[in-house]
């Protein structure tokens, strides 16, 4: 895995507007964010965020991919996966108390960590915010 330090950790949310046909100016841009991260090798995810994924694009959006389909798209992305270690859930108590968020996006926080990114790639958490070191980036920011 590359390690570089512009690693970006790429949250549930981003990857399923690339691959979410009915998200219009978020399908764009999520595809222009993921294959630069694909080109410079710094794309970075979790087990939980590629559980989130699959989740996601076979039920809740408005044209479900099927099932076969998104596997294929999760085995895809497993290579930005860094090995599963139970030391993230420690580091994820402790983001969780200090940056006082949810559990699930402390344990974000710690993949990301985990996998060295320097960045997390979210609509969800707080653009501009730094956790645990990490910047918080909303890639559909400019459409606001």
């Amino acid at each position: 895995m590359n390690f570089m330090s512009d690693r970006a950790f790429v949250d549930t949310n981003v990857l399923v507007y690339a691959h979410d046909v009915d998200a219009g100016d978020k399908f764009r841009i999520a595809n222009e964010v993921v294959d630069t991260l694909w080109d410079e090798g710094n794309g970075a995810v979790s087990v939980q965020v590629l559980e989130e994924f699959y989740v996601n694009v076979t039920r809740k959006i408005r044209v479900p991919l099927s099932r076969p389909d998104a596997r294929v798209i999760v085995r895809h992305y497993r290579q930005w996966c860094a090995p599963l270690d139970p030391a993230e859930l420690e580091a994820a108590f402790q983001i969780e108390d200090e940056a006082q968020i949810n559990f699930w996006d402390a344990l974000i926080v710690a993949s990301a960590l985990r996998s060295g990114a320097v960045k997390i790639l979210s609509e969800g958490l707080n653009s501009g915010q730094r956790i645990a070191g990490i910047v918080i980036e909303n890639p559909f920011a400019r459409l606001v």
